[in-house]
């Protein structure tokens, strides 16, 4: 049975192995896994964070995270959505849905009135993903730049 639940310090490794996953997917980022265990990890200590996991027969096969952010558009909170993916034999029952549904209900627990995420432009089947499950794209584009 599929359980989401907020994710916990012990499940770090299995966490760090579906981020392997998804940078796998993404051009923009290298995998590196003690950048991503830290990041986890600063992630799980943060009061304005959310990392959770989906769990199917005590397995994690699932993840995705959430920050508050300030929206001046907003006037207020807004939940930035990143890391989600579902590991690859879990991919099609509902696992992603799940996760973003519990994410939606943290993000109002938080006062947050919109979320927003980043995908990576060539990754087709996550993008039809995201449209089946009521997001839509925006005019807006992602820019970065090392400091």
């Amino acid at each position: 049975m599929l359980m989401v639940r907020r994710a916990r310090h012990e499940d770090l490794d299995d966490l760090t192995a579906l981020l392997c996953l998804l940078f796998s997917l993404e051009a923009d980022f290298d995998w590196d896994e003690k950048k991503q265990h830290q990041g986890l990890n600063l992630m799980l200590n943060n009061s304005r964070g959310c990392v959770l996991v989906a769990e199917n027969e005590n397995r994690i096969v699932g993840m995705c995270t959430g920050q508050v952010v300030i929206s001046t558009a907003e006037g207020g909170p807004a939940v930035l959505v990143e890391d989600v993916v579902v590991a690859e034999e879990a991919q099609g029952q509902g696992v992603g849905r799940a996760l973003l549904e519990a994410m939606a209900a943290w993000a109002r627990e938080q006062g947050a009135t919109r979320m927003q995420l980043l995908a990576d432009a060539n990754n087709t089947p996550a993008l039809q993903f995201y449209q089946q499950v009521g997001w839509r794209r925006t005019e807006l584009i992602c820019l970065r730049q090392a400091v």
